[in-house]
Formats: C-alpha cells, sequence, structure tokens
C-alpha cells in the first residue's frame, strides 16, 4: 500500500538542467512511432495523392511543353506539390494527435507528466516536423521519376521545409487544442489550410494574377513558403525572398507563444 510519505520521497524523473530531455523526448517518440505505424496511411499515401496530381497535370497539357519563366510548367510543379504535402501532413499529425486524445478522453496522459507547456510543444511539433519532412523526401523521390530536380539553392530548400513544417504544426495543434470534435478540426482543414495551400500559387505563378489579387496573395503567409521553397529548386521567385523569411520566422514565433499559452492555462484541456 503506498503511503502519503511514500509519495513525498517518490524519485522525480531525471531532468538535465531545467529542461525534461527525456519526458520530452518520449513524447517526440511516441508522436513519431505513431504515425509510423500506419505508414501507408501516413507517408504512402499522401505520396500517391501527390502524384496523381502531377499526372492530371501532365494529361491535360496532352504533351505539349509550357514554360513559366525559364522552366517547364512541369518542373514549376514539383516544389509546390512537395512542400504542400510537407504542409498538410505535418498539420494532420498533431491535429490528429490531440484531437483524438480529447476525444477518447486519455488527454490526462498528456497532463500529468512532469512535462512543461514549452517541452510538451516542442514535442508535438517535432512530430509533426519528422512526419511532413519524411513524406517530402518521399515525394521527391518519387517525382524524379518523372522531371529533373536540381537544388538552385541548399539553404532555401532547408529553411522553408522547416520553417513550414514547424508553422503547420503547430497551426495542427492549436487547431487540435481548440476542437472539441472531429467536425471543428475538419472545418479548420476544409475552410482555412486547404484554401490557403491552394491559393498560394502551388498550381500557379502568382504574377499571372490581376494586381488586387496579388496583393492578397503576399498577405497569405502559406505563398512565402512556397515561394521560397520553389526557389530553392529553380531559382525564380514570385515575391521578395526576404520577405518571406522574416515572415515565417515571424509567424513561427506568433504562433509558438499562442501554444505556449493554451499549454500553460490549460485552455479546453482541463476540465
Amino acid at each position: 500500500m503506498t503511503t502519503r510519505s511514500d509519495i513525498r520521497t517518490a524519485p522525480t524523473p531525471r531532468r538535465y538542467g531545467r529542461v525534461n530531455w527525456i519526458g520530452a523526448y518520449t513524447l517526440y517518440r511516441k508522436e513519431v512511432f505513431r504515425f509510423l505505424k500506419v505508414f501507408v496511411q501516413t507517408v504512402a499515401a499522401p505520396v500517391v495523392t501527390t502524384l496523381l496530381f502531377y499526372a492530371i497535370f501532365a494529361l491535360a497539357l496532352g504533351g505539349v511543353v509550357r514554360k513559366v519563366g525559364n522552366v517547364s510548367l512541369m518542373e514549376f510543379l514539383a516544389p509546390g506539390l512537395i512542400m504542400m504535402g510537407m504542409a498538410q501532413n505535418a498539420f494532420a499529425n498533431t491535429s490528429s494527435s490531440v484531437i483524438i486524445a480529447k476525444v477518447q478522453g486519455n488527454i490526462v496522459d498528456l497532463l500529468m507528466p512532469p512535462l512543461a507547456p514549452v517541452e510538451i510543444a516542442a514535442a508535438y511539433v517535432a512530430g509533426g516536423v519528422t512526419r511532413g519532412i519524411l513524406v517530402g523526401l518521399a515525394t521527391a523521390a518519387a517525382i524524379l521519376f518523372f522531371v529533373p530536380l536540381s537544388i538552385h539553392s541548399v539553404f532555401f530548400v532547408a529553411y522553408h521545409a522547416l520553417m513550414a513544417t514547424v508553422m503547420l504544426s503547430l497551426l495542427g495543434l492549436i487547431g487540435g487544442i481548440w476542437a472539441e470534435k472531429f467536425d471543428h478540426m475538419a472545418a479548420v482543414t476544409n475552410f482555412i489550410i486547404t484554401p490557403l495551400t491552394f491559393l498560394s500559387g502551388t498550381f500557379y505563378s502568382v504574377d499571372r494574377l490581376p494586381p488586387t489579387f496579388l496583393w492578397l496573395a503576399h498577405l497569405n503567409p502559406f505563398f512565402y513558403m512556397i515561394d521560397g521553397f520553389r526557389y530553392g529548386f529553380i531559382g525564380t521567385a514570385g515575391g521578395s525572398l526576404t520577405a518571406g523569411v522574416l515572415t515565417l520566422l515571424g509567424i513561427n514565433i506568433a504562433l509558438t507563444l499562442l501554444a505556449w499559452r493554451m499549454l500553460a492555462t490549460g485552455y479546453k484541456l482541463k476540465a
């Protein structure tokens, strides 16, 4: 029988400095193993979906070689499709994990361990980034069979891949905390994430837009993550690269603070 004195003298989880690295890493591993357990659904399926998009555009062109700037349309599309898959899966990983835990009632397993809000957020985001990057690498490898991809700037490819998956992972975490049922999460996906992704220049060059819509496109943060990522491959951009780098950094800082605040206060997590 456990007595009160036993509880007082029970050893606390080992920490290195002020961060519970072991606890955060354990939560991260749990997130990674969760999506790897259904690898076909979480990694292979997005690759197939992206290739279907690519095949539809190829068939629609009917063998006609169209140019966007100095590159073919198919080469222009490839980076945008890769980024779209990365972003959507980073969002899906964190949002599904949190909302499932809330609906099933086992969110308490996340709140009881000695994990600080920043450690919880970091572990969830790292899991979403891992899935997003893995999907991106698998998609790029598959697309290489159909179109040659060359890297113009490693920095822009790596920076925008990281910042985009971090941003969508944070949005998924925030959305999962806010949502009370799967319908709420589906609404966020269908009315916010998907429209912003499709209207970000994934399938077209924003230079073709009228001035008013071009201005609106530059207000879309998803435009900057795709534009900078595409620049890393083809060497041309539709907007300011500096503005894109700073915009993604600023948004990620703001989302990190919001996610931390929601976890710290137990917003819609504690009864």
